[in-house]
């Protein structure tokens, strides 16, 4: 079974995480660890509680969402999973960095691609892959039915949506995306999202003031 543990890391304020099973196998999430003391906070949860990382996947490329993918990749000898459609984000997450005036060492090595509907297995727990873009072009999230938990990346937040003002952005794509993928999920689904406090698919299609019917 997976132990969700939450970090909300950066300026930015992006939430990474780390799902792990009873045995102490790990999957890293979005790292968004900006400062040092950040990337410690990371490996000090890992080491302290035992873990064995053994996948680092990013629901999408944004920079806040990557910040951490080099030093995860070297702490623990990992390659980051990604739609393929985020191979550019990640190339120029740099350049968006300087415009926030946050510069960072990118990752730039070896790349796994992840299509819809790809399981990532940890034991006898697994996650699987949804496709669901308008946020970011290649925008995953990964939903686990024995647990009803889906992390949505910055897909779909409590009481709001993704914003599509980006590059590779699109309003009605994102809108798509979480009627046709997210909001036929049961109602009792936790959604994590990169930002922000928890929510349920039930709860955001009740009340979620941009996906009114």
């Amino acid at each position: 079974m997976f132990q969700i543990k939450l970090f909300e890391f950066s300026p930015i304020q992006e939430n990474t995480y780390l799902l792990y099973n009873e045995f102490n196998d790990c999957i890293i999430i979005d790292p968004g660890c900006y400062f040092d003391e950040e990337k410690q906070a990371l490996k000090n949860f890992i080491k302290s509680n035992n873990l064995n990382p053994k996948y680092l996947i990013n629901t999408h490329c944004h920079l806040d969402h990557v910040f951490g993918n080099k030093f995860v990749a070297e702490e623990f000898n990992l390659i980051p999973h990604m739609h393929p459609l985020e191979k550019k984000l990640l190339d120029y997450a740099p350049t968006s960095g300087l415009m926030y005036n946050m510069p960072f060492d990118n990752y730039s090595g070896e790349l796994k691609y992840i299509e819809e509907g790809a399981l990532i297995k940890l034991g006898s727990d697994e996650l699987i892959s949804l496709f669901t873009p308008g946020h970011s072009p290649g925008s995953l999230s990964f939903y686990c039915k024995k647990q009803s938990f889906v992390i949505s990346g910055d897909v779909l937040f409590y009481q709001s949506i993704g914003r599509t003002d980006l590059p590779g952005g699109n309003l009605e794509t994102l809108l798509t995306s979480i009627r046709k993928q997210l909001f036929v999920l049961p109602d009792e689904t936790e959604v994590y999202s990169g930002h922000g406090q928890k929510t349920s698919v039930g709860e955001e299609k009740r009340s979620n003031p941009f996906l009114k019917l």
